[in-house]
């Protein structure tokens, strides 16, 4: 199965990365002063808000060179001209995969994607420790994903936390009733509903369909996964979702502006 090779890889480089970098080397430097201060100092980007309007649709656009399921997206992979791209055209926020193996992400692209843009920022990756939190408040994410169905309620509940004290979002990701309980009783303040099956990588866009109605009222959600159509994402709005993201469609667009458009239902041009 993909998505157990996927987490023997993450753990093994994150063992490697322990050993280069100790947690409390880590812990340190996040909390240094000078590192703390230029957080503090630097422009809120509240992920959470920037998703929650509910006046417009909000797209969470994703910069992954590759993907388990489609192989090697785009070969022209640019992530800062992309990322402007997605601020150009009207994206609510960033997601930025961080995996290397699979899809072809690095944790660096955070930090340089920060320079060229003024929206939060995603840190998309298979997290399940303490360890990758630290990682991203150094990296300078204003966000990161958890995947209810990899953790325990505890350990959800104990990330999210530190989440908070770090001044970062948790996005909870879900996949089942039984995920959304376990994600709503660690505390989420922020779902995610993925549409693709993690063990077969098949996309159902009824999976969200059916999980939205147990969602309480002034949680946000995230429809993620298998979104390609402006209708689609009216469909879901018109069932109080406002928040999408979309990343393989628009990585495989040969006009990045003009499919975002398109799924905002605007017109716009990409300035030369």
């Amino acid at each position: 199965m993909i998505l157990n090779e996927i987490i023997v890889h993450k753990k093994k480089d994150l063992e490697e990365l322990k050993t280069r970098f100790p947690l409390h080397r880590l812990r340190e430097a996040v909390e240094h002063s000078e590192h703390r201060e230029r957080r503090e100092a630097r422009p809120i980007r509240p992920f959470r808000k920037a998703v929650s309007n509910s006046a417009q649709l909000n797209l969470i656009c994703e910069l992954k060179k590759a993907s388990p399921s489609e192989g090697i997206l785009r070969e022209d992979f640019q992530p800062l001209r992309i990322a402007s791209m997605f601020e150009y055209a009207g994206a609510a926020a960033i997601s930025v995969l961080t995996e290397s193996h699979y899809f072809k992400g690095r944790p660096s692209y955070l930090k340089t994607v920060r320079q060229v843009t003024h929206i939060p920022l995603l840190r998309k990756d298979f997290i399940f420790e303490t360890y990758q939190l630290y990682e991203t408040a150094l990296l300078e994410a204003d966000a990161f994903l958890l995947i209810a169905s990899l953790l325990t309620e505890s350990e959800l509940r104990n990330l999210i936390s530190l989440g908070r004290d770090l001044t970062l979002d948790a996005l909870v990701e879900v996949h089942s009733e039984e995920d959304l309980k376990k994600a709503l009783a660690a505390g989420a303040d922020l779902i995610g509903i993925n549409n693709r099956d993690l063990k077969t990588l098949e996309v159902d866009p009824e999976r969200a369909k059916k999980l939205i109605p147990h969602i309480p009222k002034g949680i946000p959600v995230v429809v993620e996964s298998g979104l390609t159509r402006h209708e689609e994402l009216m469909e879901y709005k018109s069932l109080g979702i406002h928040a999408f993201l979309v990343g393989t469609c628009i990585m495989k667009s040969e006009d990045i502006v003009a499919k975002i458009c398109e799924l905002l239902g605007k017109d716009k041009k990409w300035r030369r």
